[in-house]
């Protein structure tokens, strides 16, 4: 199609019909399908989530090059980056939603729940008839005292160390964003990778807190409400931040391309968007989870 082959900023580009997005579909259905059968015993083998890994990953690569290939070729005017501005900016929202739903259970269980359960105020009976004995407290596994004894994990140690981490390569990345817009691209691309390595080391103290909560502190996803709410938000914390330091790996490759320019570089701004959102998660985490 002619308009799809010439650039005019002054239409609205509509990319040609693609059977990408199904590809997709098709290998994250494997990988959900596999972990799945692999949790609860039901599974085949690694094969369904290794082929849902491999056309995954091949299909986001190929699909993101489309994309570059196409804002790098200038068929992206002012209503498309109006476009896809809105579009992060509700995606962002969504996320808001996210953890907000997260957060809104560790409320519901650590205020409500377990004062309920120990009888407090109007509910004596609550406490009487179901959990006899039981006294709220946090952090609690709850009235079955699920998976035995924990210990928790210092806020002032690794927790802190990532906190750190994590706002130190937001000042990074808007110092990157800076330079870009100064045209000094050589001073972004080193800021930019000071960032994915600042991600890179949040990533590994994670998981090491893991292996030592779970080796040491038997502190376990199974460890009651305590267990199931921290690794439930940390854990999908720690996915976003994973995801954010893929974006910002592949925004680095692209600069080193000469990708973006001064006035017009939404892909980067998408992804210090969403950067800035994670690190603003982390702050709410580190304080409701780890600190009070």
């Amino acid at each position: 199609m002619a308009d799809q082959a010439t650039p005019n900023p002054d239409r609205y580009f509509v990319p040609a019909p693609s059977a990408w997005p199904f590809a997709l579909t098709v290998g994250l259905v494997a990988i959900v399908c596999g972990v799945s059968g692999y949790l609860e015993d039901k599974h085949i083998g690694p094969v369904p989530i290794y082929a849902g890994l491999v056309l995954a990953i091949s299909i986001i690569y190929v699909w993101l090059r489309g994309v570059a290939r196409e804002s790098e070729g200038g068929f992206y005017g002012a209503q498309v980056d109006r476009t896809y501005r809105w579009s992060m900016a509700w995606f962002i929202f969504s996320e808001v939603m996210f953890f907000g739903a997260f957060f809104g259970a560790l409320y519901y269980a650590r205020h409500l729940s377990l004062p309920w359960l120990s009888g407090e105020g109007s509910k004596i009976e609550t406490n009487l008839q179901l959990w006899p004995g039981f006294e709220n407290g946090w952090p609690s596994n709850g009235p079955g005292k699920l998976n035995g004894d924990f210990d928790t994990i210092p806020a002032f140690d690794v927790p802190f160390v990532n906190t750190l981490l994590l706002l130190t390569s937001g000042v990074t990345l808007t110092m990157a964003h800076h330079a870009l817009k100064a045209s000094k691209r050589t001073t972004t691309i080193l800021w930019m990778w000071a960032t994915v390595l600042l991600g890179c080391a949040f990533l590994y103290l994670q998981a090491e807190e893991y292996m030592h909560a779970y080796g040491e502190l038997n502190l376990k996803l199974a460890s009651g409400i305590y267990g199931s709410t921290f690794f439930m938000l940390t854990g999908f914390h720690g996915m976003h931040v994973t995801l954010g330091t893929i974006m910002l790996l592949v925004i680095t490759l692209r600069l080193m391309n000469g990708h973006f320019k001064p006035d017009s570089h939404f892909g980067f701004e998408g992804v210090a968007w969403y950067w800035h959102f994670v690190d603003v998660v982390w702050i709410g985490l580190f304080i409701v989870v780890y600190w009070l």
